[in-house]
């Protein structure tokens, strides 16, 4: 069986599981397949931690959840030296970044020093303690979450730290539709609970990593590209464009946008069974890619003008090339 139809038997399972949130579930394949990282932004309750713990499931890794809050310590994440008295040396005890799969629950309920170790590991894909640098794994995911309804007491993260993240998604409440399949599968969980979870074979590494490989490899043609670039170029200069977009935005996306808006749409390509990339990928990621990379200007702010719609009015007024 070929690496697509292994990724799209796992993503219909996983839609089997997580229902109402297809977006949610493509993001998070698409975050792995690009080899990032993910924030994920809804209310509580709407299947965000169920949907990479299920993701664990079905792919061959492991998975932790740390849950965020303010007395953690960076070392608690990412691990620390400990003193071993029989012998008076010391030992390096992993802490819960070197999983998989990580969940960082409500990663702004922490202090800063506690977010840059994580997004520290992150970047780097490693771990400094004293004068020893650990690797993380290979395959290494960190889908970060974020409660919008509840912000006292929270440590809202910088602009920079922002950018490490391959796409920032909201969630929102599933369609009526769903609610009901909801309703079902929670209530035939629980007649069936004796029974173990029906999962299908799970997903080498090997295949993710190949996967990737092929993700790298698809065409893109040099159109495509040039439409990125001017995306993201009118981010920066959006006076070229528009006075309203002027008027908007302060500061635009940084390369890192550049390089995600193409992995991702080279991601949701493969995805979708293509072997090219067109601008329709492109706009599809496009939300999720630059809704942290855009730093509003106060008068959007002052009239309710949200990065979102910043997004939707780059699309309109660049052309396809």
């Amino acid at each position: 069986m070929s690496e697509q139809n292994t990724i799209n038997l796992l993503k219909h399972w996983l839609e089997s599981q997580i229902i109402g949130q297809e977006a949610l579930v493509e993001r998070l394949l698409i975050a792995l397949l690009a080899n990032g990282h993910l924030l994920v932004e809804g209310a509580p309750g709407l299947a965000k931690t169920k949907a990479i713990k299920t993701l664990a499931d079905g792919i061959e890794g492991d998975f932790h959840r740390v849950q965020f809050t303010p007395d953690l310590l960076p070392g608690d994440v990412t691990g620390t030296d400990v003193y071993r008295p029989e012998d008076g040396s010391f030992q390096f005890q992993q802490g819960p970044i070197f999983h998989n799969l990580v969940l960082a629950d409500e990663i702004n309920r922490a202090p800063a020093k506690v977010q840059s170790a994580l997004l520290e590991a992150m970047a780097e894909r490693q771990v400094s303690v004293g004068k020893t640098t650990y690797p993380l794994p290979e395959l290494f995911l960190v889908m970060a979450t974020q409660n919008p309804i509840e912000q006292e007491g929270t440590y809202p993260l910088p602009e920079a730290q922002l950018d490490r993240f391959l796409m920032h998604v909201r969630v929102d409440y599933p369609r009526v539709d769903a609610e009901r399949k909801i309703l079902q599968l929670v209530r035939d969980e629980s007649i069936n609970k004796a029974e173990p979870l029906a999962t299908p074979e799970p997903v080498l590494q090997q295949a993710i990593f190949s996967a990737r490989q092929q993700i790298l490899a698809l065409h893109s043609a040099p159109a495509v590209e040039e439409y990125i670039v001017q995306l993201i170029m009118a981010s920066r200069a959006p006076a070229n464009y528009s006075s309203e977009l002027a008027s908007w935005i302060d500061f635009g996306a940084s390369p890192r946008g550049t390089i995600a808006l193409d992995s991702c749409a080279r991601a949701h390509a493969w995805i979708n069974g293509r072997d090219f990339v067109s601008p329709d990928d492109v706009q599809a990621v496009a939300a999720d890619v630059l809704r942290h990379r855009l730093i509003l200007s106060f008068e959007a702010e002052a009239n309710g003008i949200s990065a979102d719609h910043v997004v939707e009015e780059l699309l309109r007024q660049v052309p396809v090339a």
